[in-house]
């Protein structure tokens, strides 16, 4: 009798819900079995998950098989009609005891191989408590999930239904005993992380959770922000930003594109001089702010001079951090029903033009460090992260999970050292 194997594919809270699903499985008793929690993301990441799960059964012939994450929930009958396949379960059903139960129970009448509910129906986002995962010195907190918006180019909305908040103080009490547990550094996750508090009592914003979680967690050192839409940034979130220096100086934003026609046919709601604007306010305010970005390359109708403005946008920005995703038709959203598809070869050409951009600005940030002072959290005996979340190597080891304060030597081109 062994214990379930788990591979997750995508985002990190894909990463995040995969831990509570180990401890759901523990919980259960269920033996033998392998779970992969799926991306749904691009059609690509479907195709890679149907080679993962061939890949897993050929490793695994004799263990059952189970499939779930967002492919799961928006391609149900994609997975459940491999032959490797033994269930697929849905994003809600994946977070109840419940299913978990029933997987333990061998498949004997108790359990649907298809379990999949409309995840539109569902209203609430329950804190699950992890008590952190991958690494001693960092702890991700899920505070949100689902999206309202609906981007042309976007499925996750189908795989994550709409937006849900966690109360203020389940997060509040999780992050406590986070802290008491010794971590040094609290990430706040959520698919769309703005919109929290929208669902919930007198509809509190992002910007009031974390000013409350900086006053009820004193202890805390660092407070980390996943990726955000600027659009939606509150004004408490902008004085947290001003004037707590426990809120880390790196933000990660939602960008898409740098031309105004393009957002519009993506349905963004920000137009190209909001984000430039955003960047500046935000670096007034926090001089040492940094910031990374989700750019697509290729959206459907995307000319030369279209592109040139998303190129543009990394420097009008500064941005440093850049997530470049080569658009990928994805059946179901309105964007794979564009006539005007660009080019493959040309989608890939533009994405390697930003990933140089982006490698051109990771070198200028890079540079502009040595000789300045940081506190680093080491994520290992040899490496940690700056406070805007850069890697820094030590040849001298250091105790993992702490924070510790140097000053760098130097740098290559994706790393400082101290």
């Amino acid at each position: 009798m062994n214990p379930p194997k788990f591979t997750t594919l995508g985002c990190r809270l894909n990463a995040y819900e995969t831990e509570a699903m180990k401890e759901l499985s523990q919980q259960a008793g269920l033996t033998d079995a392998v779970v992969v929690n799926t991306c749904a993301v691009t059609a690509e990441a479907v195709r890679k998950a149907r080679q993962e799960i061939r890949k897993l059964r050929r490793e695994n012939p004799n263990a059952r098989l189970i499939v779930t994450g967002c492919a799961a929930q928006t391609e149900p009958q994609t997975f459940s009609q491999m032959e490797e396949v033994d269930a697929v379960i849905g994003n809600t059903e994946k977070m109840r005891p419940e299913t978990w139960k029933g997987m333990a129970a061998d498949f004997i009448g108790e359990t649907e191989a298809v379990q999949v509910d409309d995840i539109m129906s569902v209203t609430e986002t329950a804190g699950h408590l992890i008590d952190g995962f991958g690494t001693r010195s960092r702890a991700y907190v899920q505070v949100q999930n689902g999206c309202d918006h609906r981007c042309t180019f976007c499925i996750i909305p189908y795989g994550r239904g709409n937006s849900r908040s966690v109360p203020a103080g389940v997060v509040v009490d999780q992050i406590k005993r986070l802290v008491d547990k010794g971590y040094n550094e609290v990430v706040l996750t959520g698919v769309d992380l703005t919109s929290w508090g929208a669902d919930l009592p007198a509809q509190p914003k992002l910007g009031d959770l974390v000013m409350r979680i900086l006053k009820l967690v004193p202890d805390l050192p660092r407070l980390r922000i996943s990726s955000i839409d600027s659009i939606e940034v509150d004004e408490n979130l902008m004085q947290a930003i001003a004037t707590e220096p426990r809120l880390m100086p790196h933000l990660h934003l939602s960008l898409q594109h740098g031309d105004d026609l393009i957002l519009k046919r993506m349905k963004r709601r920000h137009l190209r001089d909001d984000a430039i604007r955003f960047t500046q306010e935000a670096r007034k305010l926090r001089p040492e702010m940094t910031f990374g970005a989700d750019i697509i390359a290729g959206f459907p109708t995307e000319t030369e001079a279209h592109f040139e403005n998303s190129l543009r946008l990394v420097a009008d920005c500064d941005l440093t951090w850049l997530h470049v995703f080569p658009y990928s038709k994805r059946e179901g959203t309105p964007a794979a029903r564009i006539p005007q598809q660009v080019n493959g070869n040309v989608i890939k050409t533009r994405a390697a033009r930003l990933r140089a951009a982006g490698e051109v600005q990771i070198g200028k940030h890079l540079t502009a460090q040595v000789g300045k002072v940081h506190h680093i959290l080491m994520e290992n005996p040899h490496m940690g992260r700056t406070a805007q979340f850069t890697e820094v190597t030590f040849q001298t080891p250091q105790s993992e999970g702490q924070i510790v304060t140097a000053t760098i030597t130097g740098c290559s081109d994706t790393q400082l050292s101290a």
